[in-house]
């Protein structure tokens, strides 16, 4: 069955629509996971890029969301036989195919923003 079968026939079923959509967000919730595939699109990084990269995250949330993401097949990390250890972080295949999602929430928070924004004024 084709993914996008299943999909239809989710749609049709309200209690599985629910439970899809809720694996989903335990997989990314958190202030954090977000900004971590985010930046993780553009390629490797160490933790220390992500700590840059990601203002006000803590090296301690940082490790902890990196775990998780993990985990759940989200990231992977690789660590390299350098002296000193190397580790480097990476999008999995999941990982990337999460980029048509945040392509779809980055465009709907742009018009929402100005939609907002344009109520304000």
């Amino acid at each position: 069955m084709s993914i996008k079968t299943k999909f239809e026939r989710i749609q049709d079923c309200p209690n599985s629509f629910v439970v899809a959509i809720n694996d989903t967000v335990n997989v990314i919730s958190g202030k954090w996971k977000l900004p971590i595939i985010a930046s993780l699109t553009f390629g490797k990084k160490r933790f220390s890029e992500l700590e840059k990269e990601i203002p006000k995250i803590n090296p301690r949330m940082l490790s902890k969301e990196l775990r998780e993401l993990e985990a759940n097949g989200i990231v992977k990390r690789m660590v390299y036989d350098t002296i000193p250890v190397s580790i480097e972080y990476e999008l999995t295949k999941s990982g990337h195919s999460f980029k048509e999602v945040m392509t779809v929430m980055l465009k709907w928070g742009l018009q929402h923003r100005a939609a907002i924004v344009g109520k304000r004024k």
